[in-house]
């Protein structure tokens, strides 16, 4: 089965649009841990939150409230930062899935230089292996960048299928994009790193995704939260995994299940 994870950094985005001076104040809504909530009552398998150096959206508390309340288990998105590492440590998520930031960027446009970063990015996973965290990294369909996240000790690769999404309706352009998805999930899976995916993902593009073997998981927020503003979140989160459902067994040929530990 192909598993779903909901980033619910959206959620906070939409609060902090009133309340980001005081995102803890009782009347500050809509709240993503209830959101999260929402989101495992209607079938999805893990919570994914992305705090951001300038806390644009997800806040501290927002994560730490999650670590405690979620039933699944948290994906924590994060920066290579000391900062950033230090509260993961302490926080304890089931896994980190480490992603480039920058400031001037909506949300994370690109791959994370794991070739470039490759010293920095091995102490903070040698770290999180040391306190039972598994490590994912963002990275690009791109075989020099899958080979340097198993040298620096990762567990986990993300695929970003930004480029995949952008092209979805030029059956050329998607194709191609389809092929190198498929081709780094083979590498990633033949180096030992198990494969999840995702960025621009929606109902329409996902059922595609079972040309590209060995996923193991799909993450997925934006769509949810826009699609949840016309159906609700419990639906628009039974609908991915409908749309979900026809990735083939065969195709996953994973080790087994991510990681359910909180």
């Amino acid at each position: 089965m192909l598993l779903l994870g909901v980033n619910i950094d959206h959620v906070a985005t939409l609060r902090q649009a009133r309340y980001r001076e005081n995102p803890g104040e009782r009347r500050a809504e809509p709240d993503p841990v209830a959101a999260a909530l929402l989101c495992e009552d209607a079938g999805c398998h893990g919570i994914t939150a992305h705090l951001r150096e300038d806390r644009r959206h997800i806040v501290d508390a927002d994560v730490r409230r999650l670590r405690e309340r979620i039933r699944t288990r948290l994906n924590f998105e994060m920066a290579n930062t000391p900062e950033i590492v230090a509260f993961a440590l302490d926080l304890k998520p089931a896994f980190v899935c480490l992603v480039p930031e920058r400031r001037e960027e909506v949300t994370t446009e690109g791959g994370l230089d794991v070739v470039g970063g490759a010293r920095s990015l091995a102490d903070s996973c040698a770290r999180f292996r040391d306190a039972g965290i598994a490590v994912s990294l963002f990275v690009a369909p791109d075989a020099a960048q899958i080979e340097a996240s198993r040298e620096v000790g990762a567990q986990y690769i993300e695929l970003h299928t930004g480029r995949y999404a952008e092209v979805f309706g030029e059956p050329a352009l998607r194709d191609a994009e389809l092929d190198r998805l498929a081709a780094a999930a083979r590498q990633a899976h033949s180096l030992g790193l198990r494969v999840n995916a995702g960025h621009g993902l929606t109902v329409d593009n996902v059922p595609a995704l079972s040309a590209v073997p060995h996923l193991e998981e799909l993450n997925i927020g934006h769509t949810l939260v826009s699609r949840a503003v016309f159906v609700g979140l419990r639906a628009a989160v039974r609908e991915m995994l409908e749309a979900m459902a026809s990735y083939p067994e065969a195709a996953r040929e994973g080790p087994g299940p991510a990681l359910h530990s909180r």
